[in-house]
């Protein structure tokens, strides 16, 4: 094989790492399963979540704690991915939709947005690092003006300010509800 092509399928491989990520990291938000959640991330990754910012066990607990009081089912489906590989940095942007049985009305729910994440390898294998989790919409039932995921999320834009252009991209430490830092 020819360097081109080890270099090719070393980039589709590590594409495919990184995207394994986000998809272990749904399965395991959605089966409550931490193992899967935390083999997304590094140890020391910062994630922001709107409500919660802080470190990966702490985001483990505050998911699982808020999916069991709020939902019966939940399902986070993902769908645009884009990935720019910067040796063992990748920034990627993934859209994802939230889908929910609410344990109280309305028991229909859906979320939309993005998961902004910086990725690096470390010791070859690929994890989360940072994470801004934004809100494009909440869904009419539970947000009928379009702007209650402004509130606790950080604000997207439709121009270069939205924080998937921020490189690197890192969590503003200021809106920490809990780290190991």
């Amino acid at each position: 094989m020819g360097e081109d092509m080890e270099k090719a399928v070393r980039e589709l491989k590590d594409r495919q790492d990184i995207l394994d990520c986000i998809h272990r990291y749904c399965r395991g938000v959605d089966r409550f399963d931490r193992e899967a959640v935390r083999s997304a991330y590094h140890p020391d990754a910062l994630d922001d979540h709107g409500e919660y910012v802080g470190d990966v066990e702490g985001f483990i607990d505050w998911a699982f704690d808020y999916h069991t009081r709020h939902q019966l089912r939940t399902l986070h489906s993902v769908s645009n991915h884009l990935c720019e590989l910067n040796g063992d940095q990748a920034h990627t942007e993934t859209y994802f939709t939230f889908y929910a049985v609410n344990r109280e009305a309305p028991h229909q729910a859906t979320t939309s947005g993005r998961y902004i994440d910086r990725f690096e390898r470390r010791d070859g294998r690929w994890g989360i690092a940072a994470r801004i989790c934004v809100i494009n919409g909440l869904g009419t039932e539970l947000d009928p003006e379009g702007q209650a995921g402004d509130l606790a999320f950080v604000q997207t834009s439709r121009d270069r300010n939205d924080p998937a252009y921020m490189r690197p991209l890192v969590v503003d430490t200021t809106r920490l509800t809990r780290a190991s830092i």
